[in-house]
């Protein structure tokens, strides 16, 4: 049966994030990895969610007597502008490079319209493309019943439309494993020129799913995060379907 055919008949029940709902582990430097083997999480579904909001900090906020004049733009959701006063429309895509045992690598991600697969090698499956950033953001799912198939895993997000804007953003990362609480890593290093950014890295050492945090920013795209790292693999240039 088809990964999405489960999911119309309401057996998402896989996916479920265990208590992760009131409990959660945020890796930072401080505390940059945690074991998902022995967090009992080794096996199931982890689900990868990445989220975002524009920041408007770093804005002039409105004045007071403006607001004295006009209280009701209180309500109005802020404008955020790049430099040249236009609209920053940010559009952050998730993605996952790959080795498994046997040797193979590969890419999940929407450029290309790689998307994966969860019942098949390589147990790893992007569930869509958000342009947005809408409150459910993008999220790619990983089937660690076959981790024993998985030799390392690098989560990564890239900036679709070549504008950098990783300091106008607030991204997050949230892996919602299939039992224990779920792992936030939040990008909260200022990199404004930056276009890409290794989140976390997922290593099976003897059977031990390790997460740890990477949150390494890099001035180029996926071609410099694989020298970073090592993979290996020949890139070429890549575009998303219009839609």
């Amino acid at each position: 049966m088809a990964f999405w055919d489960n999911l119309r008949q309401g057996r998402s029940a896989q996916f479920d994030s265990g208590n992760s709902a009131t409990n959660s582990i945020s890796l930072n430097r401080r505390r940059p990895s945690v074991s998902l083997t022995k967090q009992g999480a080794a096996s199931g579904h982890l689900r990868v969610n990445l989220s975002w909001r524009m920041r408007t900090s770093d804005i002039e906020g409105r004045s007071r007597q403006s607001l004295l004049r006009h209280p009701l733009r209180l309500f109005k959701p802020e404008v955020v502008q790049a430099h040249t006063q236009g609209m920053v429309n940010v559009d952050l895509d998730l993605g996952c490079l790959y080795e498994l045992n046997d040797g193979s690598k590969g890419v999940v991600q929407p450029l290309g319209n790689f998307f994966g697969s969860t019942n098949e090698a390589p147990f790893v499956k992007l569930s869509g493309d958000d342009r947005f950033g809408s409150g459910s953001g993008e999220t790619i799912y990983v089937n660690l019943d076959h981790h024993a198939e998985i030799k390392r895993l690098l989560f990564f997000v890239y900036i679709y439309d070549q504008t950098p804007a990783f300091d106008r953003t607030h991204a997050n990362v949230t892996l919602y494993p299939s039992s224990g609480p779920r792992v936030e890593i939040e990008l909260d290093e200022r990199a404004p020129e930056a276009r890409s950014c290794a989140v976390f890295s997922v290593d099976n050492t003897k059977g031990d799913l390790v997460v740890r945090r990477e949150v390494k920013f890099v001035y180029g795209f996926q071609a410099e995060l694989d020298r970073l790292y090592g993979w290996g693999l020949q890139w070429g240039r890549g575009y998303k379907s219009r839609v």
